[in-house]
């Protein structure tokens, strides 16, 4: 027997929502690394006033592709051009389905004319291996899938670690580390310095907002390397923190980045094959939708590329998949992507509520990360129209606030207050990450993106500080 493929799930399921919104998998879980070295507040602290070291070894799939027809092929798969997309650069690659909806997204990097490196989460990754397994281009793709969220004691190994040196200070140690002033990289652009005495790749990225590298090789040395970056920052004098799994994905909700959009994948006679393809053992199959939005059409969950606040990527000197519809849909009225700035004593009433025995509990908000889903989902209303969505949520120390990523429609304004609706209705769902609770309502400031004023003045023109229109 074969084995059973999405596209046997979703038949058998009758829903897709219904199938997602009562996932098994559980928490999402960035995996290896301890969830705090010191304490996730200092950790978040120290992005914006010292440095921090994210380890990014293990979270995310890395994808090889490779061959004479790579870029090509890559290039037909994305929103980007390609026409300026040189060795020794990255690109943010952002797929999207036949009717113009995000899959994913993923940083890509050009290490060779013919070679490509992407790294990000499971849905693009799956997305370019089966585009690649039909055979019509000439290219090689190697699959590095994430560790396991739950590796029980076993030993886990990559093909690459991967370290981010951020913050303020993080210039300081990068110049220690190198043995002299580092070349001056421009954003998004791969050169060399040196670490323990090898040449080592650094891409000038910024996961906070903050300055500094992306630097990564061979697993084998990611231990010779960490001990350098550590010494380095000693010597330098520099207060260097490690970050924890618990802080980590936090830094997204200072600099703006929505990460886990649904895979835009579960309908269309178009993508059937695909679904035929992927296993029921899938991110895509056993994936969770949370929150308090709740739609029969797993279609209300797909978002598109304007949105997102990827739209001045969209390029049409090419064919890719989805333009016809790009092309359609670009002149119309789009949703913004925004930051929620959640109402403190609200969100206190909501923790105050577990604390009272003998009465219903709402939602369970975790610190700094109460997102209980792959991707969340939880309605905002003014009055009574739903006007938004919140799709990733978090606490900031940096700001004293909760926070969340989310999309409103064109009429909204920063400034507004409007109303998060927080849990999901009839006591929750079967998700095992979802407790028995009631509803809450929060109030809810509608607020720039990025939110941190470091990211909105400093980081470079793009996706992260292009206001919304």
């Amino acid at each position: 027997m074969g084995k059973s493929s999405l596209e046997a799930v979703l038949q058998k399921s009758g829903n897709a929502v219904e199938l997602l919104r009562n996932s098994k998998i559980g928490m999402y879980v960035y995996p290896v690394v301890a969830a705090e070295f010191t304490n996730w507040r200092d950790e978040q602290r120290a992005w914006r006033e010292s440095a921090v070291l994210f380890d990014q070894s293990h979270h995310m799939d890395e994808l090889i592709v490779e061959g004479p027809d790579a870029a090509g092929f890559l290039e037909g798969l994305a929103i980007n051009s390609f026409a300026n997309f040189d060795t020794n650069r990255a690109k943010h690659f952002v797929p999207v389905s036949p009717e113009g909806y995000v899959i994913g997204d993923m940083i890509i990097f050009r290490e060779e004319t013919d070679k490509f490196v992407l790294v990000g989460r499971a849905p693009t990754a799956d997305w370019v291996e089966y585009n690649a397994s039909l055979g019509k281009h000439d290219v090689k793709v190697t699959r590095d899938p994430r560790s396991p969220s739950r590796p029980d004691g076993k030993e886990v190994r990559r093909v690459h670690y991967r370290f981010q040196i951020q913050g303020p200070d993080a210039p300081r140690v990068l110049e220690k580390l190198n043995g002299g002033p580092v070349p001056d990289i421009k954003f998004f652009h791969v050169d060399w310095i040196n670490i323990s005495g090898r040449k080592v790749r650094a891409l000038r990225h910024g996961m906070a907002g903050a300055p500094g590298l992306e630097v990564w090789g061979p697993y084998a040395e990611k231990d010779e390397v960490h001990a350098a970056i550590m010494e380095a920052a000693a010597q330098s004098g520099v207060d260097l923190y490690q970050v924890g799994a618990r802080a980590y994905s936090t830094n997204t909700l200072e600099s703006g980045w929505i990460p886990s959009p649904l895979p835009a994948i579960y309908t269309g006679d178009k993508m059937k094959p695909y679904r035929e393809w992927l296993g029921a053992d899938s991110y895509e199959a056993n994936g969770s939708i949370g929150g308090s939005f709740i739609s029969d059409d797993i279609r209300d969950y797909y978002t598109n590329p304007f949105e997102l606040g990827y739209g001045i990527y969209v390029k049409y000197d090419h064919d890719f998949v989805g333009r016809p519809a790009l092309e359609t849909m670009k002149d119309r009225p789009h949703r913004k992507k925004v930051t929620f700035e959640w109402n403190a004593e609200d969100v206190m009433k909501v923790i105050a509520s577990a604390f009272q025995p003998g009465e219903d509990n709402y939602k369970w908000i975790d610190f700094p990360q109460p997102n209980y889903a792959s991707s969340s989902f939880d309605r905002v209303t003014k009055g009574d129209r739903m006007v938004g969505l919140s799709m990733f949520n978090g606490y900031s120390f940096n700001e004293r606030c909760m926070l969340s990523l989310g999309v409103v429609d064109p009429d909204i304004n920063v400034g507004d207050v409007l109303t998060l609706v927080w849990g999901e209705p009839d006591g929750g769902s079967g998700k095992t990450s979802t407790e028995r609770h009631k509803q809450a309502e929060i109030r809810v400031r509608v607020s720039p993106t990025p939110y941190a004023r470091e990211a909105r003045e400093h980081y470079a023109q793009g996706w992260r500080t292009h206001a919304p229109g």
